[in-house]
């Protein structure tokens, strides 16, 4: 089991793609969609409506078995002098995992999945941009591809940390935005996780579109901009006539 870390302090307030999600699942309904066991309260209350980087996620993490383990999302290289470049590094692109080197040896045993059950994006609509929030259609809770990186500083701090990986958007998210967060379906989870598959080359298959039949998204409140407003009625939808209000 690799080491926690429960970082909530942010100071993030630009969204940025992919830069808020949402992990509504109860824990049981984690546990069971990804197949580990959870001690109840293992993650007290899990329900965040707003999760923006520099903030504490729920990970799936596979070292011959799954377990879920929290980390701080951004992230921070073995080698950074500190980890305020965690801030910048909160998505991956699928692209840079066959060019960037370090990427490369990363890639290959720190893998893992990001536990969400939504995300926002924001869709510009004439000079205003409206956020957006996506689903699954099944509502069940998902895993983004992602990587992790272990740091420590000067003092003995240990952190975990990670990233999203991107890719293109498929038809659906093209409207709002040309890039997406890599969703994997269950059958690239357990491809993703498979030691033997050390080769970035093999990996990019996996880092596909998710299905946009499979997809659907709802307009919801600007309240969302600000990570400190993190409550149920950021997922609420919304009507036009709403937004009008809101402006």
């Amino acid at each position: 089991m690799i080491l926690m870390l429960l970082a909530t302090t942010n100071k993030y307030t630009r969204p940025t793609m992919c830069g808020r999600f949402t992990l509504t699942a109860a824990e049981r309904a984690v546990a069971a969609r990804f197949g580990v066991t959870v001690p109840r309260g293992y993650f007290g209350s899990v329900a965040t409506y707003n999760i923006a980087p520099t903030q504490s996620v729920v990970v799936v993490g596979d070292d011959g078995k799954r377990y879920l383990t929290q980390m701080r999302w951004g992230l921070v290289p073995s080698w950074a002098k500190d980890p305020s470049i965690g801030n910048r590094m909160i998505n991956a692109r699928a692209e840079t995992l066959t060019v960037n080197p370090a990427v490369r040896v990363a890639i290959r045993k720190r893998r893992c999945l990001i536990v969400a059950d939504g995300f926002y994006e924001w869709k510009k609509e004439g000079t205003q941009k409206q956020p957006v929030r996506i689903v699954l259609k099944s509502r069940e809770p998902f895993g983004f591809a992602g990587r992790w990186e272990h740091w420590t500083s000067p003092e003995g701090e240990e952190i975990l940390t990670c990233t999203v990986i991107t890719t293109g958007a498929n038809e659906l998210f093209k409207a709002v935005h040309d890039r997406m967060p890599v969703i994997l379906t269950r059958d690239a989870e357990t491809a993703w996780f498979d030691p033997k598959i050390q080769e970035p080359e093999k990996l990019l298959p996996l880092l596909q579109q998710y299905p946009e039949d499979q997809m659907e998204y709802n307009l919801v409140s600007r309240q969302v901009g600000s990570p400190t407003v993190d409550k149920p009625s950021n997922i609420e939808p919304i009507e036009t006539d709403q937004r009008h209000e809101e402006r």
